[in-house]
Order: C-alpha cells, then sequence, then structure tokens
C-alpha cells in the first residue's frame, strides 16, 4: 500500500498573516487568468536564493473517486477524496539554477468553500495517475528554461476548485487564477 499526505491550511489566510499595504496592494497584480505568468517568484532556497522564477497555471482538471482507487493509493481517515490535477509551466529567469521540485511549492489550490490544499506528497510508495505524469522534481532548469509539470492535489469528494494560488510569502496575498465550471 502507499501512503499519502496532503497539506490543507484551512479557509482564509494561515494564522498571524497581514495583508499587504493598500499600496503595495494597488501595485501588484493579484488576480490572472489560466495561461498567464505569475509575477516573478523569488527562490527561498538557499542554495538558490539568487533565484527568481515563473508560475504559469495552464489548466485544471478534476478528477473522480475512480481515479483515487486506481492510483495505488491508501484510503486516509479524511473521507472520500478526489484528486485534482493543475498543468503548469515552471520558468527560471535569473540566478542560480534550481531544481523544478523547488519552484513548485507554493502551488495551492483553494476550494469553493475556501479550503487551502497544497500538493500531493507521497510518502511511501508512489501514485500513478492516467492523464498526470510524475514530475521530474531533481531535474535542474536555468535561466530561460521552463518545464510544464502536472501536480496532483486532493480535495474532499463533492467540492470543487475554485482557484490555483501561488503563494508569496507570509506577508503577502496569494496570486490567484480563477477556475470556472
Amino acid at each position: 500500500m502507499t501512503s499519502l499526505l496532503t497539506g490543507c491550511n484551512g479557509p482564509g489566510t494561515a494564522k498571524g498573516s497581514s495583508s499587504p499595504s493598500p499600496r503595495a496592494a494597488a501595485d501588484t497584480k493579484k488576480t490572472f487568468r489560466l495561461g498567464e505568468a505569475s509575477p516573478e517568484q523569488e527562490s527561498q532556497k538557499l542554495n538558490s536564493q539568487d533565484a527568481k522564477f515563473t508560475v504559469t497555471p495552464l489548466e485544471v482538471h478534476t478528477g473522480t473517486e475512480a481515479d483515487i482507487e486506481n492510483s495505488g493509493l491508501q484510503k486516509d481517515d479524511k473521507g472520500p477524496q478526489i484528486p485534482v490535477f493543475v498543468w503548469a509551466t515552471l520558468t527560471h529567469k535569473s540566478g542560480t539554477p534550481m531544481k523544478v521540485g523547488d519552484m513548485d511549492g507554493d502551488l495551492m489550490i483553494r476550494t469553493e468553500s475556501g479550503l487551502r490544499t497544497r500538493a500531493l506528497i507521497v510518502m511511501m510508495g508512489s501514485a500513478k495517475w492516467a492523464n498526470c505524469p510524475a514530475t521530474q522534481s531533481e531535474k535542474t532548469l536555468g535561466p530561460g528554461q521552463s518545464e510544464k509539470i502536472c501536480t496532483a492535489f486532493l480535495i474532499p469528494a463533492g467540492q470543487k476548485p475554485a482557484a490555483v494560488e501561488v503563494f508569496q510569502g507570509f506577508n503577502a496575498e496569494p496570486a490567484q487564477w480563477p477556475v470556472s465550471g
């Protein structure tokens, strides 16, 4: 059996976070259409702290409980869940080369109920998804290089994804890409 871990921040923003100043909020675009790149993100990793990159969510597909059953994941006690697959392009803009897995760490799904969920992390074994190949997390990208990835998220069955979000630090509002339908 494969064990899994999902991350949820619950509804709203994390405790202790604060909104940016009104001036900063007015100066920075926060809502994007799928296919639009995020503002440049700064690496939070020690070995690439001068690196900058963008995240461009392209497509969002909601799976079914059957996808979970066929994935090899062991069911947990959170109740029925369904996968949400986000296709995105990560683009290294400047600075020290970075691993692909270091660029997508702040990517989240927000459901219509306000639940925020981080990407699925498989602790033991692996998960297989029919239309979402595993990301090559250890692949390194240098300035000007891009990688198209698919990331799986788990949300409670019966809920729908409302937006893809990228957190930009504890004191800033996340960039968001609303999901229709």
